[in-house]
């Protein structure tokens, strides 16, 4: 039965579908990507990937954000060999050796005014994990228990992660998730969740929420903490407005409120900026780090002001908290963003793709919008021949960019879907793409668009 949905979505070869079919034999139906990318990978190098039957692609997914630098990155490996010799043991709880004296003292560097005023957490390994301790530790500092997040937002799988998520499929098989949470409406630059849109949208939000927090008659207890990202990734890579995110932190500080930023996905240059954050130049009271940081070994930790580390000794803990291989590839990769001036990089290779994906929009008004920083890229798929609603936006059209996705496989180019009902295509290669490669992502893209529409529309 799986070699024949295989078969009928994107048609593998045989090596390929050997291993896939394998796979669904040994692994539970949880899993997602080899239903969407059909392949079994033999080898990579940086932005390429060659399946078992030597056919390369072009990977603009990199690990879901997490490959910085690309694959087998000769820094990450150097920094694995040079582990693997020196005797440093591979785990230690949350002991500390002289690696991760090094690797603590490099993030928080990174932080504002350079860590002054911030003292990390390292958790499990997973970027939920710490988005559990960072909602833990919030309600420990207020002594309050409700919690405010966003539609389209994606903190993890776990039950206080997918508790403030938006994504209500992952929820409708389970009973008894986190209580006390809050949903507000998240600024979008295509579907202005009031129907408003621009900038007038945008003040709207700003004022909705501050009115709800200062109402003493909301029928809201005041919340323990704000979860959000700066630029939400599974939610449609949907950057919030700078005016937004400054009210945002404006009332939460003013309540006393903690506001957590997760940037596991946005974070570490992805974005041309070291955070997603800084372009809207506020101070988050928590900072999510997982992904890039540990270089693409497991690795999560928490930036916490120091005003509000209010653990006592043990309050969460985690066997793996204390990787120190991932503290290896994690500086190594970090020394690079920073040396090799990635951000910046990635803020002029994601201007040019944007600009390119921006003109094939004037062909195609399929692509409804193209948005997003740096090298983290969302194309919104419409269908153009349905009527517009009122601020001129078209209605999604998700088969399209199903389609769009399997011709772009078809073409030798990984990448993702996200947003409402997957219909916003995804673009998040290595940060260390070069011009060559990004033009052979538009050259790709431009292939897969035309045969998808062909295919879909005829």
């Amino acid at each position: 039965m799986y070699r024949k949905e295989l078969l009928l979505v994107c048609q593998p070869c045989e090596k390929n579908l050997d291993y896939l079919t394998r796979q669904a034999r040994f692994e539970s139906n949880v899993r997602s990507y080899p239903r969407k990318l059909p392949l079994a990978i033999a080898r990579a190098q940086g932005c390429w990937v060659t399946d078992v039957e030597g056919k390369r692609y072009l990977d603009c997914l990199a690990g879901a954000g997490t490959l910085a630098l690309g694959h087998n990155h000769e820094a990450v490996v150097g920094a694995i060999q040079q582990f693997l010799a020196s005797g440093l043991p591979m785990h230690t709880l949350d002991l500390t050796t002289p690696l991760k004296d090094a690797f603590s003292e490099r993030v928080l560097s990174l932080l504002p005014a350079e860590g002054q005023d911030y003292c990390l957490q390292f958790c499990g390994p997973s970027g939920a994990d710490a988005v559990e301790a960072a909602l833990k530790l919030a309600k420990t500092v207020t002594g309050r228990s409700n919690v405010i997040s966003f539609s389209g937002g994606y903190h993890g799988m776990t039950h206080g992660a997918l508790s403030v998520t938006g994504n209500i499929g992952p929820k409708e098989a389970l009973h008894g998730l986190m209580s006390g949470v809050q949903f507000f409406p998240y600024p979008h630059q295509y579907r202005c969740p009031l129907g408003i849109g621009g900038q007038r949208g945008e003040q709207a939000l700003s004022h909705y929420f501050s009115q709800f927090i200062e109402d003493v008659e909301s029928g809201v207890a005041r919340p323990a903490a704000v979860i959000l990202e700066a630029i939400q990734g599974e939610g449609g890579v949907n950057p919030a407005p700078v005016e937004w995110l400054r009210q945002v932190r404006t009332v939460t500080e003013k309540h006393g409120i903690l506001l957590i930023v997760d940037e596991v996905q946005c974070g570490f240059a992805r974005t041309g900026d070291m955070f997603a954050y800084q372009y809207a130049g506020i101070e988050p009271d928590i900072v999510v780090m997982s992904k890039a940081v540990g270089g693409g070994l497991p690795m999560a930790l928490l930036g916490i002001k120091r005003g509000f580390d209010a653990w006592q000794p043990g309050a969460h803990t985690g066997t793996f908290r204390g990787n120190q291989m991932a503290m290896a590839t994690g500086m190594a990769t970090l020394n690079m963003l920073v040396g090799e001036n990635i951000a910046a990089q990635a803020a002029q290779r994601g201007a040019w793709l944007q600009q390119q994906l921006n003109a094939l929009r004037q062909r195609y008004p399929a692509l409804g919008q193209v948005r997003g920083r740096g090298l983290m890229l969302g194309i919104e798929i419409v269908d153009e021949r349905q009527p517009a609603d009122a601020l001129g936006s078209y209605p999604m059209d998700a088969p399209l960019a199903v389609a769009i996705q399997q011709h772009c496989f078809q073409q030798g180019l990984l990448l993702e879907r996200g947003g409402r009902h997957g219909n916003v295509v995804r673009l998040l290669p290595p940060l260390t793409i070069n011009e060559q490669e990004c033009q052979s992502v538009i050259d790709r893209f431009t292939l897969a668009l035309n045969g998808a529409l062909v295919t879909s529309r005829c």
